[in-house]
């Protein structure tokens, strides 16, 4: 079987690796290099330092569809993979593999179709996720499902949960391309009334609302970390949270987002909608990861001050 992969992040290098274990791949296809960064260096996507290190042959264009379409025709793959690439296809260019175009998607599709997938199944207290193997249409993530795995959630980041997921993605797309060649598959169409979707995240959406609940909080922290991590300001700088617990305390009188105590002995504790929080991780402006109470003996909050205010 002559496969084609086209991915772009973490979750579709890692893909790509247990892909190529098993099958054929002609060639790997990944975006244009862009700089980031103050000195504008180029980086690499992750799919493109796999395909180096793999040795496999790599194409990149601004949009495949319009820009490599002459050359993907002329691999005559039987199958295209795609995994987090990031790009809409067009019909034409989704009509040139003679066994269709799968994609590895990170939710158990019709739920959370979109580019957000893990981080809002995290921030919604969902109990399990999975990936789903479909064929590309022209609709977002609405193609049949040749099939689903699942996975249970737990306490997990969404850092955590992308990586536990790659992995599955991995496993499932070579069940998928297995079944393909036994000539077992069996593709089903989603249910279209049972789709949700997900939005685009920014870093804006890292903006952590004391107005929720610890449970809410818990959530939206661990689906937004490592990235765009959940923060506040207050006295002009801004605070990144990675970890909260509730504790007993009286909560009647105070705001959300007032800081209660922050000293040594108790730490930082936070009101929230419905208990006081000890926060037990943050990073401050131009300072790194750290215990609260390690960042408590160099630097000062003041009790009776409110986050987000």
């Amino acid at each position: 079987m002559n496969v084609i992969f086209m991915g772009t992040a973490d979750f579709s290098a890692n893909v790509l690796e247990k892909l190529n274990s098993e099958f054929k791949v002609s060639a790997v296809v990944t975006g244009l290099d862009k700089p980031s960064g103050r000195g504008n260096s180029v980086i690499f996507s992750a799919v493109k330092n796999k395909a180096l290190e793999l040795g496999l042959p790599l194409l990149q264009y601004e949009k495949v569809s319009r820009d490599g379409l002459e050359d993907i025709k002329s691999l005559n793959p039987d199958v295209i993979v795609t995994a987090a690439f990031g790009q809409i296809l067009s019909d034409e260019f989704l009509a040139i593999p003679t066994i269709g175009t799968l994609n590895v998607h990170a939710s158990l599709l019709p739920k959370y179709r979109g580019s957000s997938p893990i981080q809002t199944a995290i921030i919604n207290d969902e109990k399990e996720t999975g990936v789903t193997i479909m064929r590309t249409v022209r609709e977002v993530d609405a193609g049949d499902i040749l099939l689903a795995k699942s996975i249970a959630i737990g306490n997990m980041t969404a850092g955590e949960l992308f990586d536990k997921l790659s992995v599955l993605g991995g496993d499932a797309i070579c069940e998928a391309l297995r079944l393909i060649e036994s000539g077992k598959a069996v593709f089903k169409k989603q249910d279209a009334s049972k789709a949700t979707f997900c939005k685009f995240f920014t870093r804006a959406d890292g903006l952590i609302d004391f107005n929720k609940s610890a449970r809410e909080l818990d959530c939206f922290m661990r689906g937004v970390t490592p990235w765009p991590s959940a923060f506040s300001q207050i006295n002009g700088q801004t605070i990144k949270f990675f970890k909260m617990t509730p504790v007993d305390g009286k909560i009647d009188g105070y705001k959300n987002g007032e800081i209660i105590a922050a000293d040594l002995k108790s730490g930082l504790i936070v009101k929230c909608a419905d208990s006081l929080l000890k926060v037990d991780e943050i990073q401050a402006q131009n300072s790194k990861r750290m215990a609260t109470v390690e960042y408590l003996k160099g630097h000062k909050f003041e009790v009776g001050s409110v986050f987000g205010e």
